[in-house]
């Protein structure tokens, strides 16, 4: 369902639950960043309908998931730290295509997007299902769903602006 060619090794869940603070805070800066590219879509693109008005709820539900992460952090004791740098999603946006029709523009970011929320739904149902902290386990389920959704979102939206097949090719 989520199109991603290499599966992550489900050996990282034993590396990740080593350093839960690391993971905690890794994530919520990506949700920083979900928002903030959601929000970005909208502005660039807030002469279109469907962008505007399906991906703004995404934009509270991801600013959402950053408070529940970073209240996370915080009754765990820690810190979130300053922002590093993604190699992962700096790579997805070196194939984005620029400078061509925004059409084709368009649907490489809603792609980009997909992306991200596709190994990101991965990597939380590794954690939903490996980690040994009850609590843990349901907080990344929850998130695990989320994902999924606004994968799928991405993916419809992507079909709307270019022919399925162009989105499955590319």
């Amino acid at each position: 369902m989520l199109r991603l060619k290499l599966p992550t090794d489900p050996r990282w869940v034993n590396l990740a639950e080593k350093s839960i603070e690391e993971i905690l805070v890794d994530h919520a800066f990506c949700e920083q960043k979900a928002a903030t590219s959601c929000i970005s879509l909208i502005v660039t693109y807030s002469y279109l309908k469907p962008i505007v008005e399906r991906i703004t709820p995404v934009v509270r539900e991801e600013w959402d998931h950053f408070s529940l992460v970073l209240e996370e952090l915080n009754k765990r004791g820690f810190e979130l730290g300053r922002p590093r740098k993604d190699e992962y999603v700096s790579q997805l946006f070196s194939f984005q295509k620029k400078g061509t029709k925004t059409e084709i523009v368009l649907v490489d970011k809603l792609l980009t997007n997909a992306l991200i929320e596709a190994r990101s739904c991965e990597r939380f149902r590794l954690l939903s299902e490996g980690l040994n902290d009850k609590y843990l386990k349901k907080f990344y389920y929850n998130f695990m769903v989320s994902e999924a959704g606004h994968y799928k979102l991405f993916m419809d939206l992507a079909k709307i602006y270019n022919s399925e097949q162009y989105v499955k090719d590319r």
